[in-house]
């Protein structure tokens, strides 16, 4: 073959080679270009499409707000207290006499505005654009109304036009007032001159040299409470606390110990008060003692058989087929001497009859409740309300308590010595 052919075979498949290399770079460029058209497509649908979700998420986060906005918008209260009559506390307050005040409040009307005017500066609340506060006089009037009847705050709220958490919210600042305010005023140890007129009063009506009080205690019913119930569960099959206390010859207590389990014996609630501490170091009353039979008698309390004999504490002999006349007598007159605790307590309850009845009060409130009523029982008491509706005390059992010691030699010597005393 020629040299020329040659040439012009290769020039020949040369020039296909180009054409195959042009329209490969072609479909390649045309298949590039379809893909950068499908992409870009797909971009603009995407950019499309997240523009639409962004502008339903807008739409909806405004409808969201304006939804919140209007469910939690501010709304003017129509009223701030719901109306209820109060005529009755008008009328009560206009037309009562002083038997009707004494009758259903405990105590004249004069002893009442006295009491408020006590109680006025814990008792009055400030003034606002909203609504006005109860008058101290309302208030106290709704607590002496619940502690007077034992009424159910529904029926208290009825009589009185107030709403029933209002009536009880009311009767706890009160009751908590006269625990701050009065408390320390009219419960507490006699100064050396009213100690003076409480022995000369024992002396005076019994017979009974430096008697300074009477002791005992009476158990106030409760619901059970939720911790530890059974210590609360008594000797009398109901669930209660001890009020031990102290008076002077006039019914007055001078010292009080509220909230002991109902199960806890007479002694025992005794050795673990405050008084028996200041008995036992000789701060409990100065040191004046008489001579009686060559013994040297100090100031004592009188408690029974329940209670340990010690020489602040005097006791009855025991009972039982040996003791001479002499005891007998003695027993007798401490006996009676010692019916002015319990018809302190008699008082207590006939007042105060939410003590007379189970007290439906929270456990951590009913001591609170109890001294108060103590603090009122002493108030009209110094005020000379007469009261003769006494209830029959429910007095703990008398029983001695095994953990108590032997009595000491001196208590029973100071006993002696008083028997031999009334002896003569």
């Amino acid at each position: 073959m020629e040299w020329h052919q040659i040439l012009a075979v290769l020039g020949f498949l040369y020039s296909r080679w180009q054409m195959c290399q042009t329209n490969i770079f072609l479909q390649w460029a045309q298949n590039e270009g379809k893909m950068r058209q499908k992409t870009m497509q797909k971009a603009a649908f995407h950019v499309r499409r997240m523009k639409r979700l962004r502008m339903r998420r807008r739409a909806s986060n405004l409808m969201l707000v304006m939804i919140m906005s209007t469910l939690h918008r501010r709304q003017q209260r129509a009223i701030w207290v719901q109306p209820r009559p109060s005529t009755w506390w008008e009328d009560v307050s206009r037309s009562w006499d002083e038997v009707d005040w004494q009758k259903n409040f405990r105590m004249t009307k004069t002893s009442f505005l006295h009491l408020c005017d006590i109680l006025r500066p814990s008792l009055t609340r400030q003034h606002t654009n909203f609504r006005s506060p109860l008058p101290v006089e309302l208030r106290v009037a709704i607590c002496l109304w619940r502690l007077a009847t034992n009424l159910e705050y529904r029926a208290i709220s009825h009589l009185f036009g107030i709403g029933i958490s209002t009536a009880c919210s009311v009767t706890q600042q009160v009751v908590s007032a006269i625990n701050v305010v009065m408390k320390p005023l009219y419960i507490k140890t006699p100064s050396e001159a009213e100690l003076m007129v409480i022995v000369q009063g024992f002396r005076d009506r019994w017979a009974l040299p430096q008697v300074a009080g009477a002791i005992d205690g009476t158990h106030i019913g409760i619901m059970a409470p939720d911790e530890n119930p059974l210590d609360y569960y008594n000797r009398k099959n109901v669930y209660s606390v001890i009020l031990q206390g102290v008076v002077d010859n006039k019914m007055k207590f001078w010292d009080i110990n509220v909230g002991c389990p109902g199960k806890v014996s007479d002694a025992r609630v005794l050795i673990n008060s405050s008084l028996y501490s200041r008995g036992e170091n000789g701060t409990l009353f100065p040191s004046w003692t008489e001579r009686l039979n060559n013994v040297d008698v100090p100031l004592h309390i009188l408690g029974d058989a329940a209670y340990p004999l010690l020489p602040w504490l005097v006791k009855p002999f025991p009972e039982g087929n040996g003791l001479t006349q002499p005891q007998v007598n003695f027993n007798y007159r401490l006996r009676q001497a010692r019916m002015t605790v319990e018809r302190a307590f008699g008082r207590l309850r006939g007042r105060w009859r939410c003590l007379l009845k189970r007290c439906d009060a929270h456990i951590s409130f009913v001591s609170h409740i109890i001294s108060a009523c103590c603090v009122l029982h002493n108030y009209c008491e110094t005020a000379n309300e007469e009261w003769v509706d006494e209830e029959p005390a429910d007095d703990v059992d008398d029983f001695v308590d095994s953990e108590i010691g032997p009595p000491a030699n001196n208590g029973e010597q100071i006993r002696d010595a008083l028997c031999a005393y009334l002896a003569q």
